[in-house]
């Protein structure tokens, strides 16, 4: 995992931890060490009998892609990290699926739920009755479409992301002379419109630059390649892919190499997949640059709500700390690749 990642999200889990010890509750170890009582959710629940633990369900996209492969991988380590917690796991394909996990972690009576939608607008209302039986919710990633459901939202900072790969796109093509560009999009969700809509305004200020197409192709290799097979058909000549995804442009790739044109395109996705960074660091002309977003952001939403629910009055210590949670994103370049690049990563 990258360093300045690491940095990110340890100064995270440091806000939740250190606002715990403000509120003086006891802590050890990592921060979590339950007391005898108080409320479990933002102010709503009950008081827990002494001795008892604390449950946290955690609700995460089945590992679908590499980004969701990595996110269960991280989620694992972090529950591992506090035994002290009753933990309620369960992965989603979809979002019947992740709505039903939900009830049944109602029903098991969790006090916390730490979640990653796997979209957005669908799992909104799911949440809000959630929060409506007092649990204290750690958004992470995908947020809903309503304010205010979340006791914490963790996220990327998707519209930097967006502007920042945008950026590196249209000056290379301007600097290259390149005018056609086709943009491959993700999962319906907060996390897309945020990198689509950025993305967009960037490429509305070169104006000799051409949107040839926009196609979801929902953060998954497969769809890449099947998405990028019909571009390919369909457009005689393009310059450029913006994928803002690496599972989407590995697909993409495939299909360009399958096809013998790739030579005429090169493509940016993100999130810093180990093929993706390596291809950066070795100079691949298909592959110039690539972005941060650490699917480990999970650990930390997880640390948090382990802290915070144990303190037994999460609601007092937010009082404390931010609501909303933002990781910096970073461009991977060949000049910096190394720093980003670790092959025993599982993404």
């Amino acid at each position: 995992m990258n360093r300045a990642w690491m940095a990110s999200l340890v100064s995270c889990v440091a806000l939740a931890a250190g606002a715990v010890v403000a509120m003086g509750v006891a802590l050890s170890g990592s921060g979590c060490e339950k007391p005898s009582g108080g409320t479990a959710g933002s102010g709503a629940g009950g008081e827990k009998a002494a001795g008892k633990r604390y449950k946290i369900g955690v609700s995460v996209p089945a590992a679908d892609h590499g980004w969701t492969a990595g996110v269960g991988w991280w989620a694992k380590r972090a529950m591992e990290l506090n035994p002290h917690v009753e933990w309620v796991y369960a992965t989603a394909t979809g979002p019947s699926d992740q709505i039903g996990d939900l009830d049944d972690m109602l029903t098991k009576g969790i006090d916390g739920l730490v979640i990653l939608a796997t979209e957005s607008a669908p799992l909104t209302p799911a949440a809000k009755k959630v929060k409506s039986q007092g649990v204290f919710i750690v958004n992470v990633d995908r947020g809903f479409v309503e304010p205010g459901i979340a006791d914490v939202f963790l996220e990327g900072d998707n519209k930097a992301f967006g502007r920042t790969s945008a950026r590196f796109v249209a000056d290379r093509m301007r600097k290259e002379g390149r005018t056609n560009l086709v943009i491959l999009t993700g999962i319906p969700s907060t996390v897309d419109t945020d990198r689509v809509t950025a993305g967009r305004e960037v490429f509305a200020q070169y104006p000799e630059i051409r949107i040839l197409d926009q196609q979801p192709a929902m953060w998954n290799r497969q769809r890449g390649l099947e998405v990028m097979q019909n571009l390919l058909t369909k457009h005689e000549k393009i310059d450029a892919v913006w994928a803002q995804d690496d599972d989407i442009m590995m697909g993409a790739i495939q299909a360009v190499k399958e096809a013998g044109r790739e030579k005429e395109m090169w493509m940016v996705g993100g999130a810093g997949m180990k093929e993706a960074v390596k291809m950066v660091m070795d100079r691949d002309p298909m592959v110039p640059a690539n972005i941060t977003y650490p699917p480990s952001m999970i650990a930390a939403g997880i640390q948090m709500a382990a802290g915070l629910v144990s303190s037994g009055r999460p609601g007092e210590v937010l009082r404390y700390m931010p609501k909303h949670l933002m990781i910096d994103v970073e461009l991977i370049t060949p000049e910096n690749a190394k720093d980003y690049y670790f092959p025993e990563s599982v993404y």
